[in-house]
């Protein structure tokens, strides 16, 4: 009996340490995941004088964290990542990366340009190609975004003095009524719009509630 207790025990405690881990690395899990071109199909544009890629990655928004998933066939195309020269020339010869199972899922880790070709020439040459900027780190820009201004001075200013041979205008008289103007209304500003281009955007978030609760779960097993 003493040897079951000690078991299950065991197991709370496995199930709490991983659980731990699980909510340290949804610390910073404020991320997205984009399917090229808005479908994820990885292929030879219909026009080929479009460049529908990069048209569709000028209206979206990529950040450090930010996943971009590309569909294709593995047995007659692959993607590659390469540098400026080699995109320009369609050059398939020496990429950064090679990705050719498919399905494949690009993290970014860093910002700055990213360029994407096919690994097939002809296609390259197709418009079958992206280029992208990635931005900052999303989570710093949030916070960046939360932290309020800094409040103006409210130390006044002192007059200037009347300039020579003139009279400094005295003060109102109190005896008269004064209709002070009404501050205009505060209202309320609209919603900022959603982010553009992001048409297949997956949060990689989980709450603490629901951690938390699964902890609860856990402990009663």
């Amino acid at each position: 009996m003493a040897q079951i207790t000690s078991t299950r025990s065991n197991k709370k405690v496995f199930y709490v340490l991983g659980l731990v881990n699980i909510l340290m690395l949804l610390q910073n899990a404020n991320c997205y995941e984009f399917k090229v071109g808005g479908s994820g199909d990885w292929s030879v544009p219909m026009d080929a004088n479009a460049n529908n890629y990069n048209q569709w990655a000028e209206r979206s928004r990529f950040q450090i964290g930010d996943t971009l998933s590309f569909h294709y066939s593995a047995d007659k195309d692959s993607v590659l990542l390469v540098n400026k020269a080699d995109f320009d020339n369609c050059n398939t010869a020496s990429p950064i990366e090679k990705y050719s199972d498919g399905h494949s899922v690009v993290k970014f880790n860093h910002s700055g340009p990213y360029y994407f070709i096919s690994g097939v020439h002809d296609n390259c040459v197709k418009n079958e190609k992206l280029y992208l900027v990635v931005m900052a780190d999303r989570s710093r820009h949030n916070q960046t975004a939360s932290s309020p201004p800094p409040s103006p001075s409210v130390d006044e200013v002192p007059p200037s003095p009347a300039p020579s041979g003139e009279e400094a205008p005295s003060p109102p008289s109190d005896s008269g009524e004064t209709n002070p103007t009404p501050a205009p209304s505060q209202e309320s500003s609209p919603p900022s719009p959603p982010k553009n281009g992001a048409s297949s955007i997956v949060m990689c978030f989980v709450g603490p509630a629901a951690a938390l609760a699964g902890l609860s779960v856990l402990l009663g097993f």
